[in-house]
């Protein structure tokens, strides 16, 4: 399985990418929504953790350029997000999956829960 981790903090991308190699899943690390797009247009990630938190444009934006991309090539079924954030506030979750993101994973989390919320992903195909 292919994963995009798109997080800017690299202590963070390093954390989250051993824990997800510990599964066998590849990752791919990157800062920027130009990396993103580049590689959402070039051969679809299985999952993106998206942080929200980023420079020049922030998690909601990306997502929402991601699920307009997919809508303009017909594609019914996106790539599913799941949200990274230290955002912890009651209504941060509800913002995430308006934006179009799938889930949410506050920080700090545990690799159990990194594990939980990809198998509800993958449950849910």
């Amino acid at each position: 399985m292919k994963i995009l981790l798109v997080e800017d903090n690299l202590l963070n991308q390093k954390v989250v990418s051993f824990h997800l190699k510990k599964r066998n899943y590849h990752v791919e690390c990157v800062t920027d929504w130009v990396e993103v797009m580049d590689i959402v247009k070039d051969g679809s990630p299985d999952i993106i953790f998206m942080d929200i938190m980023l420079p020049e444009k922030n998690g909601f934006e990306i997502t929402r350029e991601i699920r307009e991309y997919e809508k303009s090539k017909g594609i019914e079924k996106g790539i599913p997000i799941i949200a990274l954030t230290a955002n912890t506030l009651d209504n941060d979750k509800d913002k995430c999956i308006k934006a179009g993101m799938n889930d949410y994973l506050a920080k700090p989390f545990t690799a159990l829960d990194l594990y939980k919320v990809i198998d509800n992903i993958l449950n849910q195909t």
